[in-house]
């Protein structure tokens, strides 16, 4: 137990450049409380406790503004930047390495029954806002931007932005999501659309000029 918490204060320590001492993290960081109470929470629903798991993650919730099912799988270094808003549903599956943003949805898309949410791979960064819907997998080392859409599945070493989620890079770069350097799809389409308006009125012109004079 003691190896994991150390295991998560490395963690933030890394992925956070803000977090200054153990202390700060133990007190102030709201994503270090719910992953905690998750890992509880999490075994006791495997030994099919009654009642318990989901009061610990109700009280969780209720603490942290994070809402992660008792059912939920959650692999290592997993890290929940500040965290307000995340809902994680009960057979989402997470892998190793995973960061999500506040506002992450880990969701379902209606009352199907049996495995309803996502798989998300390892080094998976998903960006502010950003929902994940239905039992779709979502590759490794895939990047999803903030307020993207996600309803289809992913493959490995992608980058996801828009609504509905569209892949706009593969072979994603490691590192951090610098959302002022991705793509934006629709407005490549906007301007492709534009440029061949203007084609066309320029034919179109040409077409109607008189005919020079004999």
């Amino acid at each position: 137990m003691f190896a994991s918490i150390r295991e998560q204060l490395d963690t933030i320590f890394r992925e956070d450049p803000a977090a200054t001492s153990v202390l700060e993290i133990v007190l102030c960081y709201p994503g270090f409380h719910a992953i905690l109470f998750h890992r509880l929470a999490h075994r006791l629903y495997q030994a099919r406790v009654p009642i318990l798991p989901r009061f610990l993650s109700q009280i969780s919730r209720f603490l942290t503004g994070i809402e992660i099912h008792p059912g939920a799988t959650i692999g290592r270094r997993f890290f929940i930047d500040h965290g307000m808003g995340v809902v994680i549903g009960a057979t989402a599956e997470i892998g190793d390495d995973v960061l999500l943003y506040q506002g992450v949805t880990l969701g379902g898309t209606g009352n199907e029954q049996g495995k309803r949410h996502p798989t998300l791979g390892n080094h998976v960064v998903v960006g502010t806002g950003a929902k994940v819907l239905g039992s779709i997998r979502i590759g490794n080392n895939v990047k999803i931007g903030a307020g993207s859409v996600v309803v289809h599945a992913v493959p490995d070493h992608s980058t996801v932005v828009g609504i509905p989620g569209r892949v706009v890079k593969s072979r994603a770069a490691q590192g951090m999501l610098e959302h002022g350097m991705l793509p934006d799809p629709e407005a490549q389409e906007m301007n492709e659309l534009k440029l061949r308006v203007e084609h066309l009125e320029a034919q179109l012109r040409k077409l109607l000029e008189p005919p020079p004079a004999v």
